[in-house]
């Protein structure tokens, strides 16, 4: 494929910055390309960067709702892996894939190649800490002649071109890599814009890049804000600042126009993780007395008014198979008396419903006797010490299938000992091996049996405790069209996103 010389841009103190262009509900408008030059789209943005925009971590969404980059694979409104940068796959032994790539070209104007797009996965692969979506997994990845990549996994990995999607295995090319302490989006990408300005954690500029590979984007870029305070983002939207705005509080959604609201059920989960490993928590018999004393049903009727369902387990209603194959955890410890045990419970701002969620939660908890101090921060300011596991209790909004599309995946990186998002700290022996044995699980079907029975012995512990599942409201102006109403919250504009 003919490599396109481009213009190479500098970007002194440039923070570092996947939209998979899939086939969601796109609102007033289809994904067509070629039109005119078209305007520029203004987007609000609930979370600002926390790493310096490093594709292999929390940021890697925010690169991908804004359309930046894109892996070897997407999800499909149905939940499975299709084509992206692969136009197609097979599965050659247990551990071996063989991916033949499309033509097409990063931002930079170099060629994605076989070489280049073993390296970028390489790269991932070794990134530390482990990008969500290799949670215990080991990957390889080779040119393999012609315009084939094989990607080998140490144990069997049916689930690899589910995994593959996931916004942390994005591809890039090698000028992303040219410094050793941190890996560049800006400009070595192949999605359909390209990042041109980061303003600190405050504001965004892309430009359209016209040789994306499914075609030239109807808008000529993006002006994104990362706006935490959802009332400001919903106040945006309705003086006409910006265009969308996601993540509209539902106590903002009746400021808006009936037809300024999109509502979508999504995979997000909102838990309370209780630290097993160490303070209060670490005893099965407290977390037991925390569960007892949760009524999930308050949050969904009073704290969502409606736009949630009442938390059943960490998989939620969207995923449809879930409800049928539900297990009834086994094994609980016995609840022992809370008798003024002080905890602090933190929560972050950047989704505005959480920290009344946890004002909630604090008092169901303090009724049944313990002594809770809340703690709210906004998200980049409380990741590390969550993961750390320096509070007792981290009430957290989790979409389920962001990371790979794969249900046993999340349960390996939020909950086994080796999770590389164990905001519970949970580390049980049970539990990882009921998480192994799904993992081994070839057939869809038999896999989803085996996560739910992986779930179960995860709520046996009573380190999460789901409270609702959350439909998302995105808000939307009059005149824009072909916003990505993504389940999986991994897009939100595309080719065909326009006003």
């Amino acid at each position: 494929m003919r490599s396109v010389p481009r213009r190479r841009r500098l970007f002194a103190g440039l923070l570092l910055a996947p939209l998979l262009t899939g086939c969601f509900a796109s609102e007033g408008g289809d994904a067509s390309s070629g039109g005119s030059a078209g305007s520029r789209l203004k987007v609000a943005l609930a979370f600002p960067p926390a790493e310096n925009l490093s594709p292999y971590g929390a940021d890697a969404t925010l690169l991908s709702r804004l359309g930046v980059t894109e892996g070897l694979t997407r999800l499909d409104a149905n939940g499975a892996a299709a084509p992206a940068l692969a136009e197609s796959w097979r599965r050659e032994d247990d551990r071996d894939w063989l991916f033949t790539l499309r033509d097409a070209t990063f931002q930079d104007g170099t060629e994605v190649t076989p070489k280049a797009v073993a390296a970028s996965l390489t790269r991932a692969a070794g990134a530390e800490p482990p990008t969500a979506a290799l949670s215990g997994v080991e990957l390889t990845a080779e040119a393999a002649g012609g315009r084939n990549v094989r990607v080998s996994t140490a144990d069997p990995d049916p689930a690899l071109p589910l995994r593959l999607s996931g916004p942390g295995l994005v591809v890039l090319s090698a000028e992303a890599y040219a410094k050793k302490d941190r890996v560049s989006p800006v400009g070595t990408a192949t999605g359909p814009f390209e990042l041109t300005k980061v303003s600190g954690a405050t504001s965004a500029t892309l430009d359209r890049f016209d040789d994306y590979w499914g075609g030239r984007a109807q808008a000529s870029g993006v002006d994104a804000r990362f706006t935490a305070d959802g009332t400001a983002r919903t106040n945006a939207l309705r003086t006409g600042e910006v265009d969308i705005a996601e993540a509209v509080p539902v106590s903002q959604a009746a400021s808006l126009d009936e037809a300024a609201r999109r509502e979508t059920a999504t995979t997000r989960t909102t838990s309370v993780l209780l630290n097993s490993r160490s303070g209060a928590f670490k005893d099965p018999r407290t977390r037991a007395a925390a569960r007892e004393a949760i009524d999930t049903s308050v949050f969904a009727e009073d704290v969502y008014e409606g736009h949630a369902e009442p938390g059943a387990g960490i998989y939620g209603p969207a995923l449809t198979w879930a409800a049928d194959k539900r297990v009834e955890p086994a094994g609980r410890a016995r609840a022992a008396s809370a008798d003024g045990t002080p905890i602090t419970v933190a929560t972050y701002d950047n989704r505005p419903e959480l920290p009344e969620v946890a004002q909630v939660l604090k008092q169901q908890l303090d009724k049944a006797g313990f002594r809770v101090e809340l703690e709210v921060r906004e998200y980049s300011r409380l990741e590390s010490d969550a993961l750390a596991g320096k509070f007792d209790a981290f009430v957290s909004a989790r979409n389920t299938m962001l990371d790979t599309g794969d249900p046993v995946s999340i349960l390996a990186g939020d909950y086994t000992c080796d999770g590389s998002y164990n905001l519970a700290q949970l580390c049980d022996r049970t539990v990882d091996k009921a998480v192994a044995e799904a993992g081994k699980v070839t057939d869809t079907a038999k896999r989803q049996d085996a996560a739910m029975t992986a779930e179960a012995a995860i709520l046996g512990t009573d380190a999460v405790v789901p409270l609702v599942h959350q439909r998302i409201i995105t808000g939307v102006g009059a005149t824009v069209r072909g916003v990505l109403l993504d389940p999986y919250e991994r897009s939100l504009v595309g080719v065909g996103t326009r006003r």
